[in-house]
């Protein structure tokens, strides 16, 4: 059944990420967002691995196949998240994430994701940051790649002093802002967040936790609504600057065995209100 919503404002691509869902196919993980109303994924996983050109080959043969495969579905592909890292990325992982371009390109999915990596965000570590970010246009350039390398503030970058580090050597650099880990981990209020980095995010991931200490984590995530994640305040911001970009729910139950089905955390975000109104007529 598609849950059908009002569009009162800016409409946004809502995506979910296959994190939460990683042993499903692709025409699973599609029907999933369909039924939610939802314009798009994020693929980390499928069929139960993160190692997506190895699962594409297998289940389509070539990029043309996942193109065609592809055709025929409303829901459309965001990006492909891939697990580089702008500090540390040796020879073989700028190898692993080249891997992911021909069915990028094929398909026209436009980001890229890579972590940054690093943890204190010094000057060493944002100079090799903006080092993998210029060999990365080198290589777009010469090879006449379109996608974009979407960088996600997940490791040093939860600290607006490393933000603005980086941003300030990489000005157009594109940011995959995870809301909660720059909340959570970083301890900086969203709004605040979103004035520095609203005119390079292009893509949002969102989620929910509580204080508790959990299995891995000091904090516990919990289904959509029910944490202490200030969503109504981000929502607020991001209609007020007209954010049109994606905005995900990163449903990290590959890493997290013990959440709830990514189904039922879906069914939470909208019975709560947490997440925000799809397009009219979905």
């Amino acid at each position: 059944m598609v849950i059908a919503v009002d569009n009162d404002g800016p409409h946004m691509t809502l995506a979910f990420s296959t994190l939460g869902c990683a042993d499903l196919e692709l025409d699973e993980a599609l029907a999933l967002a369909a039924r939610y109303g939802l314009d798009a994924i994020e693929i980390r996983a499928l069929g139960g691995t993160i190692d997506l050109a190895t699962h594409f080959t297998e289940r389509f043969g070539s990029p043309a196949g996942l193109a065609r495969a592809l055709e025929a579905s409303a829901v459309r592909v965001c990006a492909f998240n891939t697990s580089l890292r702008l500090v540390g990325a040796t020879y073989q992982a700028k190898e692993e994430f080249l891997r992911y371009l021909p069915w990028a390109e094929a398909v026209g999915v436009r980001s890229l994701r890579v972590f940054d990596g690093g943890d204190s965000g010094d000057a060493g570590e944002v100079a090799e940051a903006l080092s993998t970010l210029q060999w990365w246009r080198e290589t777009a350039v010469r090879e006449g790649f379109s996608a974009e390398m979407i960088v996600e503030t997940h490791d040093f970058l939860v600290q607006p002093d490393a933000i603005a580090r980086l941003l300030e050597g990489a000005p157009d650099c594109a940011l995959l802002w995870d809301t909660h880990h720059t909340w959570r981990k970083g301890g900086r209020d969203p709004v605040e967040t979103w004035k520095q980095v609203r005119g390079n995010t292009r893509h949002l991931h969102v989620k929910d936790s509580i204080s508790k200490p959990g299995p891995k984590l000091p904090y516990s995530y919990v289904l959509p609504g029910s944490g202490e994640f200030p969503m109504a305040a981000l929502r607020s911001a991001l209609a007020a600057d007209g954010y049109d970009g994606v905005m995900s729910l990163e449903w990290e139950k590959l890493w997290h065995v013990e959440l709830p089905s990514l189904d039922l955390a879906l069914q939470a975000a909208r019975r709560s209100g947490w997440w925000p109104p799809a397009a009219a007529g979905k």
